[in-house]
C-alpha cells in the first residue's frame, strides 16, 4: 500500500480521460518521445524543474541556497538582469521552497499509494453522481508497472473505476497481467507505417500494435484514441491503414484527439528544445472523423 511512485500532477474534474468526471492521476516516465507532446514534463523518469520566468522577480533567493552552484544572475544582476538555470541543477528542490513569487516548480513528486488514494477519494462525491472514477495517465503509467499496479489495487478494493491512458508500448506479458484489474484501456495509436512512428516518436509500433490486437481478443474494453496532428499523421494513407486493422481486429471505438499546442510554452520551462515537425496540412478532424463513422465506427472528438 505504501510503494511510492513520481507523479506530476492530479487533475480533479476532467471530462476528457474516460466516462463520467474522472480524477486523472498523472505518472511520470515514458518510453517514447513524440514530437507533439503536450505534457514533455512526463517523459523523464526523474523530478524536473520548471522554471517560470515572467513570475521570477529577481529576489536572488535562488542563487544564495542552490547546493549546486546552479543558479546565476546575469546582465545587470538584481535590477535588470535575469536568471539563468545551468546544466548544474539536479532539481533537488532547494530554490522551489525559498521562492516566494512562484517562479519555480518542481515537476514531479515522490508519493506513496496511500497519499494518492486519499486524495483522490476526495472526489468520489462526483464520480458516484456522474459514473465517473479515476483514470492513470502520464507519461506512461505502465512505466511505472508496480507502482501502477499497487495503484489499482486500491482502487478495486474500494470499488473505483479505474482507467489507464497508455501508448501501449510496454511488455505484453505485463499488460495482460494488469489487464484484468483495468476496468477501461485508452490506448493511444498514432501511425500505422512503423518507420513513420519510429521517426516521429523514437519507437517502432511492432509491439504497440502486437498489444492492441492481444487486448482486443482477450476481450478487455478498450478505446482507441486517434491524436490527430497535421502534417505527421492526418493524412488519407494513415486514415486508410487505421481503418483496415481496426477492422480486421474488430474494435468500433475511436476518439479522435485534435492536436493541442499547449506543450509549447513546456519545453521553454524545463529548457528543452522540442524536437521539430512541420505541424499542418493533411485532413481536418471532421473530416476523419467523417470517414471512420461511414465505417460503422463510434467516433467522439475530444475524448
Amino acid at each position: 500500500m505504501d510503494r511510492p511512485g513520481l507523479i506530476f500532477n492530479i487533475m480533479r474534474f476532467s471530462l476528457h480521460d474516460g466516462p463520467g468526471i474522472r480524477t486523472t492521476v498523472f505518472l511520470k516516465g515514458c518510453p517514447l518521445s513524440c514530437c507533439w507532446c503536450h505534457n514533455p514534463e512526463g517523459r523523464s523518469s526523474n523530478p524536473e524543474l520548471m522554471f517560470f520566468e515572467n513570475r521570477c522577480v529577481l529576489c536572488g533567493e535562488c542563487v544564495k541556497v542552490c547546493p549546486n552552484g546552479a543558479n546565476i544572475l546575469e546582465n545587470g544582476g538584481l535590477e535588470n538582469g535575469a536568471v539563468r538555470i545551468t546544466d548544474a541543477c539536479r532539481a533537488c528542490g532547494t530554490c522551489v521552497d525559498v521562492c516566494a513569487s512562484g517562479a519555480r516548480e518542481l515537476a514531479g513528486r515522490w508519493v506513496t499509494v496511500r497519499e494518492v488514494i486519499e486524495e483522490i477519494e476526495r472526489d468520489r462525491l462526483f464520480w458516484d453522481e456522474a459514473g465517473g472514477g479515476v483514470t492513470l495517465s502520464g507519461g506512461e503509467p505502465l512505466f511505472q508497472p508496480q507502482f501502477l499496479e499497487a495503484l489499482l489495487d486500491a482502487c478495486r478494493e474500494r470499488n473505483i473505476h479505474t482507467a489507464v491512458e497508455t501508448c501501449g508500448y510496454a511488455s505484453k506479458r505485463r499488460l495482460l497481467r494488469l489487464a484484468p484489474k483495468i476496468d477501461l484501456f485508452l490506448i493511444d495509436l498514432k501511425l500505422l507505417d512503423s518507420a513513420k512512428h519510429r521517426l516521429n516518436t523514437g519507437r517502432g509500433n511492432e509491439l504497440i500494435l502486437s498489444n492492441i490486437r492481444a487486448l482486443a481478443e482477450s476481450g478487455r474494453d478498450l478505446i482507441i484514441r486517434y491524436p490527430v496532428i497535421p502534417g505527421v499523421n492526418a493524412d488519407e494513407e494513415n486514415v486508410r491503414q487505421m481503418l483496415q486493422f481496426l477492422e480486421e481486429i474488430e474494435l468500433r471505438r475511436i476518439d479522435l484527439l485534435p492536436f493541442n499546442p499547449a506543450g509549447a510554452e513546456k519545453y521553454r520551462r524545463l529548457r528543452v528544445v522540442p524536437r521539430e515537425f512541420q505541424c499542418d496540412g493533411g485532413m481536418p478532424v471532421e473530416q476523419i472523423a467523417s470517414r471512420f463513422r461511414e465505417h460503422g465506427f463510434d467516433v467522439r472528438i475530444g475524448g
